[in-house]
């Protein structure tokens, strides 16, 4: 809970925010309220923002109205470009962009902006859903091959994807600067044109189409951006981190949203990484159990054995008899089969079907022996 204090604080914040996040947030510029170019990565936004953020907190400037004004600024901007889709519809069609989309209200509510930072606890509610899906690219799906102890074990890979992406230049403007953006002079920015069509002697049909001139964006690019051409996109790689995790099974599926291709026009669809077991030489799986095939002499059938098997991790496990093995008999032994993904400290068991290795050929007396032996 927060002290008395700055919950006072906080609580006059709130208020003074409905007054002035309109005012704040119209026409700013997100990259200079945080002090950053347009080719800012993740990282170097989320440094910016914590700084600015220590330095106009209403804690080290109580009762400066200004400051607070400029707390909200800085949060609001961070908001926006911290979020992959949401700084992409920014930076290509601006705040307007961010209203059509229905993403406007989550970028500037200071309740919901608050109850994230803060923790919520002032009674407020939540704010509003999203009011629309925004539509996004292809998924994409990768096989990722892996072993028997992978999945025993757990393992992290690190997959190089290749991506079309966001050109880091103009940020999917296509234009050389962003005064080189400029609103469309042929559909006046709509985006739309009506045009006129004689359908028969005295009548004539109105009909709206996309703007020829502009492709119904509303806006032209004077001058190409020098990275990419005007092409607004560039092919490179990215490196995900796919954390595979103990007891997964054959098929499962490991999704990285909006990861896939960039695109100016709508999110990135996702990556999805499909998990594909490599067969093992000595265990198979069924579920949750292990299934080994394990040869034994025909003397041990008849008298016994005691031997090891080395684990998928290299730990040893004890299989022995005392008595006769018949051919095809299964020994069980609990909890050393593969761990349960939904609880990784529980497994399933392991089954050992014998096999009886015959002698190819008996000599006269061993034979002799053996009728003496089983008479």
């Amino acid at each position: 809970m927060f002290s008395p204090r700055l919950r006072g604080v906080l609580l006059i914040l709130l208020f003074s925010i409905l007054f002035y996040v309109d005012v704040s947030s119209a026409g700013r510029n997100y990259y200079d309220v945080l002090g950053l170019s347009r080719g800012a990565n993740t990282k170097t936004i989320k440094k910016a923002y914590l700084k600015l953020s220590k330095e106009y907190h209403p804690d080290k400037n109580p009762g400066n109205e200004e400051a607070n004004k400029k707390f909200v600024e800085v949060a609001t901007a961070y908001e926006v470009l911290s979020d992959d889709n949401k700084r992409r519809i920014y930076d290509t069609q601006g705040e307007e962009g961010l209203k059509n989309s229905g993403m406007q209200q989550q970028a500037t509510n200071p309740f919901d902006l608050f109850g994230q930072m803060f923790g919520g606890g002032f009674g407020f509610g939540g704010g509003q859903q999203q009011q629309q899906q925004e539509r996004r690219g292809e998924d994409v799906t990768i096989d990722i091959p892996v072993t028997l102890a992978d999945l025993y074990l757990g393992r992290v890979f690190e997959v190089q994807v290749k991506q079309q992406h966001l050109c880091p230049h103009c940020r999917g403007t296509g234009a050389k600067s962003e005064s080189d953006v400029q609103q469309c002079h042929a559909c006046q920015g709509r985006g739309m044109r009506v045009h006129m069509h004689q359908i028969a002697p005295g009548f004539v049909q109105q009909v709206q189409q996309p703007c020829d001139v502009c492709g119904g964006k509303g806006k032209i690019v004077k001058s190409k951006c020098p990275v990419c051409g005007g092409e607004k996109l560039v092919q490179g790689t990215k490196t995900i981190d796919v954390h595979v995790e103990r007891g997964m099974a054959d098929g499962a599926k490991i999704e990285f949203e909006n990861a896939a291709d960039e695109h100016p026009d709508h999110a990135a669809g996702h990556v999805i990484f499909q998990v594909k077991s490599i067969p093992h030489a000595n265990f198979t799986r069924q579920k949750n159990d292990l299934h080994l095939t394990y040869h034994i002499t025909l003397l041990e059938s008849l008298v016994g054995f005691e031997r090891e098997i080395f684990h998928l991790d290299g730990h040893v496990v004890k299989i022995k008899s005392n008595k006769v093995t018949h051919p095809g008999d299964v020994q069980r032994i609990k909890d050393e089969g593969m761990p349960l993904h939904e609880n990784a400290s529980d497994k399933g068991d392991l089954l050992v079907k014998f096999v009886i290795d015959f002698p190819v050929s008996l000599s006269a007396e061993q034979r002799a022996g053996f009728a003496q032996i089983l008479k």
